[in-house]
């Protein structure tokens, strides 16, 4: 990982097309601005982390397969 020190107005340049702006400091919380293309996906890591448990929950079978077994057969 790397660390950086910022001071607010200064920035940092990612991949060249990906700048992350130190907008305001106030106690504890820094504001952080980001101006990154239109197809770069951005999201806080709780909402990321949320979106993907999301989306292993639904890859997940909601009926177990026994219990399909017992289900009468249509073409029978």
């Amino acid at each position: 990982m790397l660390v950086l020190t910022r001071k607010k107005g200064q920035s940092i340049i990612i991949n060249n097309n990906i700048e992350i702006v130190i907008s305001a400091i106030e106690g504890e919380q820094v504001k952080i601005g980001i101006n990154a293309p239109q197809d770069v996906n951005i999201l806080r890591k709780e909402v990321y982390d949320a979106v993907q448990q999301s989306n292993k929950e639904a890859i997940q079978p909601k009926i177990d397969l026994n219990t399909l077994k017992k289900l009468p057969n249509p073409e029978k």
